[in-house]
């Protein structure tokens, strides 16, 4: 038999020699990492670890500029310094517990830095969430807010580290921690705690209460949307946040936290806003922009240059559209009431070219900050999921009693019109067949496709949420921002790609370097097909339907909104080159007596549309036709009656005089919604509220959802 060789035959000494080898190798590159790290350690700590060799420390201050889409300069932005330093000792404990509590919970633990607050906050980055406390330490920012510039770069957070770590060694914690205090920017001008005490609440800080120093605790983290003299609503939910952090890490009971967040603080009036300025909302808001991403020291003192994407002739057409507002009364603050909100988008490549957000007497924006119920504007939506699940503008809809649970949806003007076509839904408004097709898909995707638009203020969770049919209605939990549903219908213009808004398209510092160039961020929802469909129908919104006051002449589709008790009137509409929505409501959400979106909102658009395109020549949607007069009628849709109906209704001239926009039976949270008409008599009076009726076997969001049929 033949033997096999046996692993006593095989040769040892090659693999030990390669073995050793390796080691050595290895050995060699640990010594070189070392030597490059103690080398690199060396030289960091000789030109960052002290303050006076940062050169950026002696520039003198440098105000900002903003100009427009052409270069001009619209805006010259500066620090008007308010600040009044005060010892710890004076600070409230409260105070002192809050900003501990929201901003660095082991801020009496690490040395500086905190390598367990860093590794949580890349977790979380990775998992795609948030945590409330964030990765820098109290100590880390008052570097950077004191000695350093706000570039995102690794020198500078380098800086940064070794500065904290050298203000650890030369401070103690209550010195860091009252340099902190009296450093960082509260908004409003105010620097320091003792200013923002006396800006927001008209006292020293040291008679602050606990609810008063826990709203204080939460503005800095954005000084003009947690500002309770712009956004007392915003300032409250925020408020909380930092009363749950510091029940959570013992400062407070929840018993106390659960008590403080039902107050709410007396606020001091902000001063009357200088109205000199074009454009004065479009800049507060690409000043808050900049602020958010570069601190307000950079912003105030560093001497940036904004370059945004405003059109201030589009801009001047704006202003002059929104004095059509009507004027009812002055509320409480002593503002003008109803107030109102405009925006205008490029929908290919998401510049906003035109914003005012109110009448220029305060500096709540409106356009960007106010969460409102969309009413009937919100149907498109509906429409859109239903073109991309083979629906087509012919669909014929049963327009009949329906129940859903205990609610009952009603048409605007409380009659049923029998079998009509999906088209003529749309251009009348009808609430009980929009609420049969969102029955029919499931509101899951109603919702799926207006978040891909964009829309991102649902409430997917919890006992009160948008997961019901009364939000195919409008009638959400929290509302939508003009900015937002704007830029939403720009979706339909650009053939179902969406383009996420665009404010500022470039960033220089002082020395001309690049800070930020935009980069606009689209993606496709719907198929070309489908948005060619569905701007066909809301062409006929605006030529027969409840939109014909905004009417201008060229082509042109929108739809308009109006919710319960007419505490909201919406229009937006577009044409193939400019979207534009128009908001009127009161800020303290009374009743506009009978304004419907087809009324003063609708007047609006026109007036501003007529005027920004003037120089644009007009033409045609592209594709438009596919859901013009050469329709099909499918198998289960060819009533000859219901198509007769439909064309009667629609040529007749009576008609025309009492359109009016449907929404009027969507309840969410106690709010109905109904949609803007045309004629200022109100509707029948409507039945007592009732719940909304949730959908029943619905998906999760997106779930079977394509991303349109193309």
């Amino acid at each position: 038999m033949e033997k096999r060789p046996t692993s006593s035959h095989r040769p040892r000494t090659p693999r030990k020699t390669t073995s050793n080898g390796k080691r050595i190798a290895l050995g060699f590159l640990i010594i070189l990492l070392v030597m490059v790290t103690g080398i690199g350690c060396g030289f960091l700590t000789a030109s960052m670890n002290t303050k006076p060799d940062l050169a950026h420390d002696i520039l003198p201050p440098a105000s900002s500029h903003i100009y427009d889409t052409n270069g001009n300069e619209i805006a010259n932005i500066h620090a008007d310094e308010n600040r009044e330093p005060v010892k710890i000792a004076q600070v409230p404990k409260d105070l002192q517990n809050a900003f501990v509590a929201v901003e660095d919970n082991r801020f009496y633990d690490h040395m500086g830095i905190d390598p367990r607050g860093i590794a949580r906050a890349i977790y979380a980055n990775l998992r795609g969430r948030t945590v409330t406390e964030g990765g820098s330490t109290i100590t880390q920012q008052l570097a950077k807010n004191a000695y350093l510039t706000q570039d995102r770069t690794i020198k500078r957070k380098i800086q940064e580290v070794f500065l904290a770590l050298q203000l650890e060694r030369q401070y103690t914690k209550q010195e860091i921690l009252e340099l902190y205090l009296n450093q960082i920017y509260f908004g409003q001008g105010a620097y320091g705690v003792q200013a923002a005490a006396q800006t927001y609440f008209g006292k020293n800080v040291e008679d602050l209460d606990l609810d008063e120093c826990a709203m204080l605790a939460g503005i800095p983290k954005s000084p003009n949307y947690y500002s309770p003299q712009n956004n007392l609503q915003a300032a409250q939910e925020r408020k909380a946040t930092v009363l749950d952090q510091m029940a959570k890490y013992g400062y407070i009971t929840e018993t106390e936290a659960a008590k403080t967040k039902k107050m709410e603080p007396t606020i001091v009036k902000p001063k009357p806003k200088d109205t000199t300025n074009q454009a004065a909302y479009f800049v507060d808001y690409v000043t808050q922009l900049m602020i958010d991403k570069y601190g307000a020291d950079a912003v105030y003192k560093e001497g940036l240059k904004i370059y945004t994407t405003i059109d201030m002739d589009m801009q001047k057409a704006a202003e002059d559209a929104m004095k059509n507002l009507p004027n009812s009364k002055v509320d409480a603050n002593g503002i003008q009431q109803p107030q109102g909100a405009l925006v205008a988008i490029d929908p290919h490549n998401g510049y906003i070219k035109a914003m005012v957000g109110g009448r220029g007497t305060d500096q709540f924006n409106r356009a960007t900050m106010a969460e409102r119920q969309p009413g009937s504007a919100f149907k498109p939506f509906v429409f859109a999921a239903a073109l991309e699940n083979k629906f087509t503008p012919s669909t014929v809809i049963d327009d009949s009693p329906m129940k859903v649970g205990d609610w009952a949806p009603q048409n605007y003007n409380r009659t049923f019109n029998g079998k009509v076509t999906l088209r003529y839904v749309a251009e009348q408004s009808l609430n009980v067949p929009t609420v049969k097709i969102a029955q029919k898909l499931g509101i899951d995707k109603p919702i799926y496709y207006a978040q891909e638009m964009g829309i991102s203020s649902f409430v997917l969770d919890g006992p009160q949420n948008d997961r019901n049919l009364s939000t195919a209605l409008g009638g959400l939990t929290k509302g939508v921002t003009p900015l937002e549903l704007t830029s939403a219908y720009g979706t339909f213009a650009n053939k179902g790609v969406h383009v996420d808004p665009v404010a500022v398209t470039k960033v220089l510092d002082r020395n001309g370097k690049v800070l930020e160039q935009a980069e606009p961020k689209q993606r496709s929802v719907i198929s070309e097909q489908s948005a060619a469909e569905l701007t066909d129908m809301l062409e006929g919104v605006i030529q027969k339907g409840t939109g014909t006051r905004a009417k201008i002449g060229r082509p042109a589709a929108g739809k308009t909104g109006t919710t319960s008790d007419y505490h909201d009137a919406w229009f937006v509409g577009y044409t193939p080159d400019l979207v534009a929505g128009v908001w009127i409501g009161s800020d303290n959400n009374t009743s506009l007596g009978g304004m419907s979106g087809g009324l003063t909102p609708a007047v609006i658009w026109k007036a501003f549309m007529s005027k920004a395109l003037a120089s644009t020549p007009p033409k045609n949607f592209d594709g438009s036709a596919a859901g013009g007069k050469s329709d099909a009628i499918g198998e289960l849709e060819n009533d000859k009656k219901s198509e007769l109906k439909s064309d009667k209704k629609t040529s007749n001239g009576k008609q025309d005089a009492a359109k009016t926009d449907g929404g009027k039976n969507a309840q969410q949270s106690g709010q109905q919604t109904q949609g803007g008409g045309n004629q200022p008599s109100a509707p029948a009076q409507a039945p007592a509220q009732q719940p909304a009726a949730p959908a029943s076997n619905v998906p999760e969001p997106g779930g079977g959802v394509s991303k349109g049929r193309n």
